[in-house]
């Protein structure tokens, strides 16, 4: 059945194209399923040609629209408050409304309760009416007529049973007006996901027509925003460049957002005092829900320049590492991340990915960014990706989705960014994840926003999100040497860099090893797109950084032994330098294996003579020798 092409391109011109839908099939389809975007304002054009466009909820759109198709009155019913007559009675067109409806209904009672018998009546009134009477049947809140759409009760079933005849059986009305030729009385059901009504309705169902309301696109927010503007006493804005320029950037902000948010984004911003060129902050305050910034304290960009000198403190011997990671914590400081796209205001401050041998430093150079943007190590939160390997576990970062155990309680990950959205996240061995866990990152860096299970959308606009990965260390079936096929088959592993190798060899070989790891064992080659050149490679601890890093743990224990038994611990020149040369023979475990060789070679051996002896406040312990006989240490203490 085809559809007048002058019905589709002449009339409505300019309204939202899922009314201009329902419009034009007025005359084939008898009962409407809407679904989607349902609580939003919508454009429209002026009813004067030369005014400007109008913000409308969908119960007016709906009235405009089915108005000019000669309907005389439209009639909502919820399951709350029942029956009502739009539009409401007042002047001419809502008193002619009320009439129509009456002549529909019979005597409409104000305090009817509502049930499906009532309902039931009414629907069969307006399809199958006794008088050429054109009218229409919103049932808003439709989703929650039933319990389940696939656990009905008895009434239940029986009231959508009928309404399935129904919709084969209404009559067209023919009316004289503007669309002359029969039209049917539509039954608009308003539903939050078309699954809300039972399957059965409207599978094979020609009589029944499903729509989905879409969010609205950058160029409805374009012109929502030019409306707007006339709040902050901009009446013409293609006049204006500097109001045009805002009112642009105000629309890009607000990808994602409903025309109603943006509504509410207007509002917030008077009663804040917040000018037309500052809504972007608006934005922000309406997204996140708080009204302090940390990245725009005019202080953190001294403490980033001072981080140049304390963070290679903390991590020691990573210059190229930490190099890079402040180049690109100095672009998040200065919103410039992602400047080269066209919209990138909603994307994370940071992205960085952490490569590299275990144990060099990539979890405490994500610590040590955390206390110099926030001021506090708090902020930093780590998830062990290991942890989310299986198919399922994904609920556990957004929530479990409506009708599982755990729904209500959300998600790991969301309900943290929705309580503090300004922080450092790290997934911590982020190839150890499944697939489809990395579909939510995908989201997330290219749209800075995620859905949790329970519908709400969480923003990660001011986040800092940090993946380490030790890929690159090994690669399958390869000599490091003669680069020759192991003979023991691809499922063996031989090491790909060792210590000593320069750090752009390293380098070359890691990003190698990442780049093959997500384009053709994961095939996600978009999602290592989005990590660009953020990709920040960590090397092997060398010898003076080794040294340093004894050093500094061996202080730690000292210091430790002090404060839990106000003992003064010392030890000689030649007992240290052999522990010294005991901790840091092996490096190819970083900074983590000298700390575990302290464990295993002083703290152990220390505990066990501290253990059987009389500990008196102030007294000075001296290591004079230390040796090992067999894997045992013997420390000899004066």
């Amino acid at each position: 059945m085809s559809i007048e092409s002058p019905t589709l391109g002449g009339r409505l011109q300019g309204w939202p194209p899922f009314i201009r839908e329902l419009d034009a099939t007025l005359s084939v389809h008898s009962q409407y399923v809407l679904s989607g975007n349902l609580y939003d304002s919508f454009l429209a054009p002026p009813l004067d040609t030369a005014g400007p466009a109008r913000l409308l909820p969908l119960r007016g759109l709906l009235w405009e629209t089915l108005r000019s198709s000669g309907a005389s009155c439209m009639i909502v019913y919820d399951p709350v408050d029942g029956l009502q007559v739009y539009p409401e009675p007042g002047d001419e067109i809502g008193d002619d409304a009320a009439r129509s409806a009456a002549a529909l209904l019979g005597k409409i009672k104000a305090d009817e309760k509502p049930s499906l018998e009532a309902l039931t009546r009414h629907l069969a009134a307006v399809a199958r009416p006794k008088e050429n009477i054109r009218a229409a049947f919103v049932i808003d809140s439709a989703s929650r007529i039933a319990r389940t759409p696939t656990d009905l009760e008895p009434s239940e079933r029986d009231f959508f049973r009928f309404c399935a005849k129904l919709s084969r059986s209404a009559r067209p009305v023919r009316v004289t007006g503007p669309r002359p030729k029969p039209l049917y009385n539509p039954i608009v059901w308003l539903v939050e996901r078309p699954g809300d009504l039972p399957p059965w309705l409207t599978t094979d169902n020609e009589t029944i027509r499903e729509i989905t309301i879409p969010r609205p696109h950058l160029g409805d927010r374009q012109e929502t925003a030019r409306l707007l503007a006339r709040a902050f006493g901009v009446s013409d804005v293609g006049s204006d460049e500097v109001a045009a320029a805002a009112c642009d950037a105000f629309a890009e902000q607000a990808d994602g957002l409903t025309l109603q948010s943006m509504i509410e984004v207007t509002r917030l911003a008077k009663e804040r005092n917040v000018d037309l060129a500052d809504l972007p902050d608006a934005v922000r305050t309406y997204k996140l829900g708080v009204l302090d910034n940390p990245w725009s304290r005019g202080h953190l960009r001294r403490r980033v320049l001072e981080g140049e000198k304390r963070v290679p403190e903390r991590v020691i011997g990573q210059p190229q590492a930490v190099t890079k990671t402040l180049d690109i914590l100095k672009r998040a400081v200065l919103g410039l991340s992602g400047a080269q796209a066209t919209r990138s205001g909603s994307r994370p401050r940071g992205v960085l990915f952490f490569a590299g041998p275990t144990g060099t430093g990539k979890t405490e150079l994500a610590k040590a960014i955390t206390e110099l943007v926030f001021g506090d190590e708090s902020a930093y939160l780590r998830f062990d990706m290991s942890e989310f390997s299986g198919e399922g576990s994904g609920d556990r970062l957004i929530g479990s989705p409506p009708g599982y155990v755990g729904h209500e309680a959300g998600g790991e990950l969301t309900n943290a960014v929705r309580e503090d959205p300004f922080r450092v996240m790290l997934f911590d061995e982020i190839e150890k994840a499944h697939p489809r866990i990395l579909d939510k990152f995908l989201q997330i860096l290219e749209d800075g926003r995620l859905t949790d299970g329970r519908g709400n959308t969480v923003h990660f606009s001011e986040s800092i999100l940090i993946f380490t990965s030790n890929l690159g260390m090994y690669v399958p079936g390869h000599d490091l040497t003669t680069r020759d096929a192991s003979p023991y088959g691809s499922a063996s592993r031989v090491q790909n860099i060792t210590p000593g190798m320069a750090y752009d060899e390293v380098e070359q070989r890691i990003k190698s090893a990442v780049a093959e790891h997500f384009t053709d064992v994961l095939n996600r080659p978009e999602l290592l797109n989005r990590f660009g050149d953020n990709i920040v490679v960590f090397d092997f601890i060398a010898g003076e950084a080794a040294h340093k890093i004894f050093d500094l743990q061996f202080a730690n224990i000292c210091r430790r032994v002090s404060d839990e038994h106000r003992l003064v611990l010392a030890v000689k020149g030649e007992a240290l330098e052999t522990l010294r040369g005991w901790c840091t023979e092996e490096l190819a475990k970083g900074g983590r294996g000298i700390g575990m060789a302290l464990e295993s070679y002083f703290v152990n051996p220390l505990a066990r003579a501290l253990f059987d002896r009389e500990l008196i406040p102030d007294e000075k312990i001296t290591v004079s020798g230390i040796r090992r006989e067999g894997s045992i240490v013997h420390l000899e203490l004066q």
